[in-house]
């Protein structure tokens, strides 16, 4: 019989694109994704996607299972949704902080999902930088705090991981390396946000356990940190997904950090109050669907 879930799969397998991508998006196993798709298509006697298309190309069975998910999966998550409102109330608030500047790329469109699925629910970003945003959250400034902190003191929503790549001129003396070790940042410059240093992953994980000596100089935009990279004038660390299209046209270029990469995980936090709000858990499925379909290179937390 073919069930709710089964559409929400291949609206997973459209929007991330690869059956792995899918599978993090749903919360499965690639094993136990696989063998749903099987079931399908067993069923139904054919294919549903082809296997070596990247993205996914999808059968004409697949594409018309795809447009009846279309039609009902809209109409289940409204009601959904109009159901949470009835036993939850239909209004709130989110004031939302940052710590991960470059997260400003993609919230945007977030947001503007988020306000067409729940209008009557104000969200608004707290202005401003912040060294520490989990404190808005203590002091009552802010409802939601997209960063890396997990703590046991709020209520934590696992988003996804990245990577934090190196970038660098065209000609930086460093250009020539696959990658970058602590010791390749002996005398230069780094170039980051101006938030402490312990809230930087490159300076903390890898650049102060080794004892290495360097400058630094902040700038608040990511676009003026890749400007002055690009004029060289430091080096810069950033998320892989920040600086993908400067690296695309070639105004910087980027390597890895590490014999294994640099990584960093990104949650959401809000109050334990705010913890069965529908309209939370929403937001959150919005932030991981969409950056799961657009952003290169994450890989979502379960």
């Amino acid at each position: 019989m073919l069930e709710i879930r089964h559409l929400r799969t291949l609206a997973a397998l459209r929007s991330a694109g690869s059956l792995v991508r899918a599978a993090e998006l749903l919360n499965l196993t690639q094993s136990a994704l696989s063998h749903q798709v099987k079931l399908l298509e067993d069923r139904y006697g054919g294919p549903l996607f082809e296997r070596k298309t990247v993205p996914i190309g999808f059968t004409a069975i697949g594409a018309r299972l795809l447009r009846l998910a279309d039609m009902m999966l809209p109409e289940i998550e409204q009601a959904e949704r109009d159901v949470a409102r009835l036993m939850q109330g239909d209004q709130g608030q989110l004031r939302v902080a940052l710590e991960c500047h470059t997260c400003f790329d993609w919230l945007m469109p977030v947001m503007d999902e988020f306000r067409a699925r729940w209008p009557e629910v104000e969200i608004d970003l707290v202005s401003g930088f912040h060294s520490e945003p989990a404190e808005l959250l203590r002091t009552g400034a802010a409802d939601l705090v997209i960063g890396s902190d997990y703590s046991a003191d709020y209520a934590t929503f696992p988003l996804f991981r990245f990577e934090i790549l190196t970038v660098m001129a065209q000609k930086h003396r460093l250009a020539t390396h696959r990658r970058l070790h602590a010791a390749d940042f002996e005398g230069e410059t780094l170039i980051t946000y101006p938030v402490p240093e312990q809230r930087i992953d490159l300076i903390r994980e890898m650049l102060r356990p080794a004892g290495v000596a360097f400058q630094r100089r902040t700038a608040e935009l990511t676009v003026a940190i890749l400007q002055l990279v690009a004029s060289r004038r430091g080096l810069a660390a950033l998320p892989n997904w920040a600086i993908k299209n400067y690296v695309d046209y070639d105004y910087v270029i980027a390597r890895p950090l590490g014999e294994h990469g640099l990584w960093s995980d990104l949650y959401v936090s809000v109050p334990p109050a705010l913890r069965q709000k529908a309209y939370v858990a929403d937001f959150v499925k919005v932030i991981r669907e969409q950056c799961a379909a657009t952003l290169d290179g994450i890989k979502l937390l379960s």
